[in-house]
Formats: structure tokens, C-alpha cells, sequence
């Protein structure tokens, strides 16, 4: 697995669109996106040709080593590691004297800087891809900021709403905190369970959607069988929720989710959703319950949302 998954550079000066995959080893579904949108759009270059792409568009594996050893991760958590003081933390040490995550941080950053540096864009898009231990919904999550809002909109996909202050040291607290100097947006797509093969069909749709929505391709460009597909899962979710509550464990809370929930299940007050070594553990109050907690490694059992904004995908 190389850290460079591939790259599509444009005829036109456009934004630098970076595309990350496997921030968590066991999450492959945005890999294999990325793996077949170069393909497409090396197949439109060749079969249309008044195609124009303006921009360079990058796909990043995030955690190589996890992605080999088949685990979410080695020794912490990549995607929680991104946070000022340990990224300067890192930054101090000599490379060979990193290891595991740190040594992936390193590294992810040093080539999305060479990156920016190399195309000098006027705009940096980043695109986190993921997927959930959990069936039953896709969704974005998007930062305070109005750019970010506006593109996962045009994804098909329920939008969640302050869930960076529910998480910590992510890339998207990390990249667009004016790191560049240049207008950054940021947004992660969750799109589906690890192993439904719907969802690297559903992250590829984001992807495509993403170029649409920037400006890297026109509206109608690059056959996307799997839009229509996004669209129906989504019509029964709700449109925009915002995040009201995390259950942050550890490993020495013997934390039990309950069977059978999924993404965007009903939950009632009171209602029973999980069992530690204190006892049971039941919902404060009417939400929906988002990415419950089934896997052995992880630091929130689950979280909940309510919904804000109705309206038609």
C-alpha cells in the first residue's frame, strides 16, 4: 500500500482536492473510491473529448501500517492525534526515531505540505472518507465553516452539524485551522458499514459529487452510476442533525453496546443502549443514535443527534 494512491492533474488551474482513505486501517471502502474515480476519469479523458478538469485531485492512504496490519489502528488512534501540540511534538523528533501512528502523521503531513507547495492552489478541499462498525446510514460531518456546509449538502447525505466539539484531533480540526495560508474546507463522508460493498460505490459518489460542487468538473461530466443509489438510502434520514452527546470509554470500562442499533436508529429517554462495568447505560433523552460502537478498538460508544433541519435530498 503506498501513501500516494494516485493523482488526476487538470489542463486548468483549479482548487488542490485532496482525498483521504484509510485514516483507520480497517476502513479500505475509501481506498478502493479513490483507486476507481482515477480510473473514470482517465476512461472520460479518453472517450470525451471536450472533458475539462481544472484543478489536481490526490488520493492519500492514511494509515499504511494499520491498512497492512488490517486494524484500525497500531497503538492510538490517527484520527485523534491531530491536534497542535502533538503534530509540533512530532514535527521535533527525527523521523527514524517515530513509530507506529506518529510515524504515519509524519509522513501524511510532510506529503500533503509538499502538495500544496508543489501546485500552490488559490483552494485546498479535503475530503475525509470513512466508514462505521455499525449498518443503517450514511452521513457528512462538516466544520463551522459555511464552505463546508455548502458542499455536503450537494452530497446526498444527511449532514451532521458540531461534531468536531464532540471529537478530538481530527484532520479536520487540524487542516483547516488557517494551516496554509490559503481558503481550506474540510469535510469527512461516512459511507456505510466497513464491509458493505455499497459503500465504496456510495464514497465514490461523494467524491465525484465534491468535484462537481468545487468546480473541478462540470455538472453533467463523469458517468456516476452510483448517484441515484446515495440518493435512495438517504430519502428516510434526516436531512441536517447536530451533535448533543458523546459517550467517551476506555478500555477499562468494559464497554457493551446493546445488539442490533444502527446509524440514525430512534432512541427514546431512558431507553437501554449499553452496559459497563458501572452498569447499564440508557439515553438521556429522544435523539438518534449515531455510530454505536462494534469493534474492539474505539474511544466513544456512541453518539446522538438530533435533527434540526427537514427537507427533500
Amino acid at each position: 500500500m503506498n501513501r500516494i494512491l494516485g493523482r488526476y492533474i487538470g489542463e486548468e488551474k483549479g482548487p488542490l482536492f485532496i482525498v483521504l482513505g484509510a485514516m483507520h486501517g480497517n476502513e479500505l471502502a475509501g481506498v478502493k473510491a479513490v483507486q476507481q474515480v482515477l480510473k473514470m476519469l482517465e476512461l472520460e479523458a479518453d472517450q470525451n473529448p471536450d472533458f475539462i478538469f481544472s484543478g489536481q485531485f490526490i488520493g492519500l492512504c492514511g494509515n499504511v501500517q494499520a491498512v497492512v496490519a488490517g486494524q484500525r489502528f497500531l497503538e492510538k488512534d490517527l484520527n485523534r492525534q491531530w491536534t497542535v501540540s502533538h503534530v509540533d511534538y512530532v514535527k521535533a523528533q527525527p523521523k527514524n526515531a517515530l513509530r507506529a501512528e506518529d510515524k504515519e502523521l509524519r509522513e501524511l503531513l510532510d506529503t500533503i505540505l509538499s502538495e500544496v507547495q508543489r501546485y500552490q492552489p488559490e483552494q485546498l478541499i479535503i475530503l475525509d472518507l470513512h466508514t462505521t462498525s455499525a449498518d443503517g446510514g450514511i452521513f457528512s460531518i462538516v466544520t463551522d465553516e459555511l464552505s463546508s456546509l455548502q458542499i455536503a449538502v450537494q452530497l446526498h447525505a444527511p449532514v451532521i452539524t458540531g461534531m468536531l466539539q464532540g471529537l478530538r484531533g481530527t484532520t479536520l480540526h487540524y487542516f483547516t485551522n488557517h494551516l496554509f495560508n490559503i481558503p481550506t474546507t474540510g469535510l469527512a463522508f461516512e459511507s456505510g458499514q466497513h464491509d458493505d460493498p455499497d459503500s465504496v460505490s456510495r464514497a465514490i459518489s461523494a467524491i465525484i459529487n465534491c468535484m462537481r460542487s468545487i468546480g473541478c468538473v462540470h455538472a453533467f461530466v463523469v458517468e456516476d452510476r452510483h448517484d441515484e443509489i446515495l440518493i435512495e438510502y438517504s430519502r428516510p434520514l434526516p436531512k441536517v442533525t447536530e451533535l448533543r452527546y458523546v459517550h467517551r470509554i476506555s478500555e477499562k470500562d468494559e464497554f457493551q453496546m446493546q445488539p442490533g442499533y444502527v446509524n440514525f436508529q430512534k432512541v427514546t429517554a431512558g431507553e437501554l443502549l449499553a452496559h459497563d462495568k458501572t452498569g447499564a447505560i440508557r439515553a438521556p433523552f429522544d435523539s438518534f443514535v449515531l455510530m454505536p460502537l462494534y469493534q474492539s478498538q474505539g474511544e466513544n460508544g456512541f453518539f446522538l443527534v438530533e435533527e434540526i433541519y427537514q427537507g427533500a435530498y
